[in-house]
């Protein structure tokens, strides 16, 4: 039985994913076994596989597309491994991210994961200094000091710090918990770093960037947007808290995304419903939602040229 497992959840990626198992590959601690759960992908997925030879790799492919997270907790269930990590099939791990983090894990039984700080790559998998460093204090990594995370709720949830593909577990304490909810495609990750933050769970924080995460046009676009915030708001439900003022901040989110889906509703057609979570989310910002239900009288050929316009008049 191999010391970690790392699990890459793949669907229709065979050129980022060959990136990413190379990247696992490449590390400087071999005591892994490797399970790429393949989503049902139709670009060759299956072909590629069928070219890795190396037994740690372990293929595990659903016919059919069964959702995000359902995969997710596939590649988990077939893990064996005492620590575990997942990571997306477009970004990729650093050498020594394996022999970094399960020395930490090694060294301090009480820890149950390490989470570290990680790079931003492009579309071309080149690192951007400049991106990265925004990133990192933009989630608040750049103040995070090295060690025990003292408040793991105010950086797992107000934070937003750790990020799950750049995080090792010990693989029993997510079983304690539940891993991931089934059938999200968005925020399963957030969810689950509240959930162990509620738990007690301790978390450690290694400040080197140990991980590689890629930002490209897949992460853009209005479908994309709606999905998420529908998850997002699925998410913020999910939870109530005992402190004042993170139970705020979960509200104040709530109406905020409230708000967001809400316009964005109204900009495919379902007016109905925009303009009843607008009515919900009003008071995150008045503004918005004036400009929300305006558009929603408009008829659907002027609604995007009139956003349109109103995206470039806050831009100039």
């Amino acid at each position: 039985m191999s010391i970690v497992s790392v699990c890459i959840p793949t669907f229709n990626r065979k050129e980022l994913l060959a990136i990413a198992i190379d990247s696992v590959l490449q590390q400087t601690y071999q005591d892994f076994e490797l399970i790429v759960c393949d989503d049902g992908s139709t670009d060759g997925t299956s072909n590629l596989m069928a070219q890795f030879t190396d037994r740690r790799i372990h293929y595990l492919r659903h016919p059919q597309n069964i959702g995000k997270s359902n995969n997710m907790i596939s590649g988990f269930q077939a893990a064996t491994g005492q620590y575990f990590i997942k990571f997306d099939d477009d970004d990729r791990l650093t050498p020594s991210f394996l022999e970094k983090t399960s020395q930490l894990l090694n060294k301090h039984p009480h820890i149950d994961f390490v989470g570290t700080d990680h790079w931003v790559i492009d579309s071309n998998t080149i690192r951007n200094e400049s991106l990265t460093q925004f990133n990192s204090q933009k989630w608040g990594r750049s103040q995070l000091p090295q060690g025990l995370v003292k408040d793991l709720l105010e950086v797992t949830f107000v934070k937003q710090s750790l990020q799950i593909g750049a995080t090792l577990f010990r693989r029993e304490v997510l079983t304690e918990v539940g891993y991931m909810r089934s059938n999200i495609q968005n925020c399963e990750d957030n969810d689950l770093l509240v959930r162990l933050a509620l738990a007690g769970k301790q978390a450690y924080y290694l400040p080197e960037r140990l991980m590689e995460y890629r930002f490209h046009a897949e992460q853009q676009g209005l479908d994309r947007a709606i999905s998420y915030l529908k998850d997002k708001l699925n998410y913020l439900e999910s939870f109530h808290f005992e402190s004042e003022k993170i139970e705020k901040i979960r509200h104040d989110r709530l109406l905020e995304t409230k708000l967001l889906l809400g316009l964005r509703l109204i900009q495919i057609g379902d007016t109905q419903e925009g303009r009843s979570l607008i009515s919900q989310g009003k008071s995150a910002s008045l503004i918005k939602a004036q400009i929300g239900l305006v558009l929603s009288q408009l008829p659907m050929n002027l609604r995007q040229k009139v956003l349109t316009v109103l995206k470039q008049i806050k831009a100039s």
